[in-house]
């Protein structure tokens, strides 16, 4: 997969992927179908591991070379020492724990730098779901409230003040808008936050 392919596929990830360095050793935790650590191998020279737990996500995974060990996340990152990777990738995952705090701290752990995104709830069209009194759904949310896999529902600024709780610095922090960076009132206009984070 090259960097075009990508950009069309995946947008968002197009973007986070400019963040990663050539021949980087990268952990994906909820690689979902591998696509990341696909393209990252094949344009970057990029070596790692995917972490997913979805029986057919690992399978998907797994035919396209990826490395990925199944496990539920919420059990951490136990097999991996101390910054083992260069980077850790937590791309649209960390919303659908239980146990956001350990599992962020152990991301940063493993890594020398870690990069989270997410669906930033803050974005006008969930505000605007919630005034009129249902709960959002958009391309970034694309589930009902009952059938949602994400547990947790975070605005940029909320997981800014948890970066800085779980002693961790934000190096860079955008809001996108399908793979386009929002500058103005980002936490208004972006529906996916991306953050850069390292250990202070």
């Amino acid at each position: 997969m090259n960097a075009q392919e990508l950009k069309i596929l995946r947008p968002d990830l197009a973007f986070i992927a400019d963040w990663i360095a050539p021949n980087s050793h990268v952990l994906d935790v909820g690689c979902g179908d591998g696509v990341m650590l696909d393209y990252l191998s094949s344009d970057k020279q990029c070596s790692g591991y995917g972490i997913e737990i979805l029986d057919d996500k690992v399978l998907e995974s797994a035919k396209r070379g990826i490395n990925v060990i199944q496990q539920d996340m919420e059990n951490g990152l136990s097999l991996f020492g101390d910054q083992a990777f260069d980077t850790v990738l937590c791309l649209s995952s960390l919303q659908m724990m239980k146990h956001v705090e350990p599992l962020l701290r152990d991301i940063a752990r493993v890594g020398v730098e870690a990069i989270v995104s997410f669906p930033n709830f803050g974005y006008w069209p969930h505000r605007t779901a919630l005034l009129r009194g249902k709960m959002p759904v958009s391309k970034s949310l694309p589930y009902e409230w009952y059938d949602t896999p994400n547990v947790r529902c975070a605005t940029i600024f909320d997981f800014a003040d948890l970066a800085n709780d779980v002693g961790l610095q934000v190096v860079e922090c955008v809001a996108l808008h399908e793979g386009k960076v929002i500058r103005f009132l980002p936490n208004l206009r972006g529906s996916l936050a991306v953050f850069r984070l390292k250990k202070k």
